[in-house]
C-alpha cells in the first residue's frame, strides 16, 4: 500500500481502532524481529516497513488527541 494512501486510510479510523492496529503492528514487529533472530526471515526489509507503520500510526493518534 502506498504510504499517502495508508495514512489517510488511518486518519479516517477511530481511537480505539488505531489503537488495536498499533498492538497488532508490534506483534507483527516481534514475530519478525524472532524469525530474523532464527534465519528464518527471507524478507529483511518487511522490519524497516512495519517499523515505519507503527510511527505512521503513533503520529495519527497524536494527532486526534491535539
Amino acid at each position: 500500500m502506498k504510504t499517502k494512501a495508508y495514512v489517510e486510510e488511518l486518519q479516517t479510523k477511530s481511537a480505539a481502532e488505531l489503537s488495536d492496529e498499533l498492538v497488532a503492528a508490534k506483534k507483527e514487529l516481534f514475530n519478525l524481529r524472532f524469525q530474523n533472530a532464527t534465519n528464518q526471515l527471507d524478507n529483511t526489509s518487511r522490519i524497516r516497513e512495519v517499523r515505519k507503520n507503527i510511527a505512521r500510526i503513533q503520529t495519527v493518534i497524536a494527532q486526534k488527541n491535539a
